[in-house]
């Protein structure tokens, strides 16, 4: 059994590898699509938007609305792929230890 100064120095190495996955997150990129891909939506594996890409057929004053509801979607899409692709990363680094949800790290 290990004394708690192995103890301490695993939870400190295992705090640096969590910080390190979690700063890698902004390297990962994901697409979120929506209208068959007439609205695509870049954004980082941290969720931040990186760009939004509306195909040209779509800029007419009497598509607003579905534009505005095509918009929403892509974002929504790509906030969802983010938080799979954040989860996969932080799942390697864990060994698949399910955390809380909410539980952020590092502290």
């Amino acid at each position: 059994m290990p004394n708690l100064d192995e103890l301490m120095k695993m939870a400190q190495e295992a705090q640096a590898k969590l910080m390190q996955a979690h700063e890698g997150l902004d390297k990962v990129e994901v697409e979120g699509a929506s209208g068959g891909g007439l609205v695509k939506v870049r954004a980082s594996a941290k969720g931040q938007i990186l760009g939004i890409d509306i195909d040209e057929s779509l800029l007419q004053p009497s598509e607003k609305n579905m534009v505005e509801d095509l918009v929403a979607a892509a974002i929504n899409d790509a906030r969802a792929k983010a938080d799979e692709a954040a989860k996969g990363a932080m799942a390697d680094v864990t060994g698949g230890l399910q955390l809380p949800p909410g539980f952020k790290m590092p502290f």
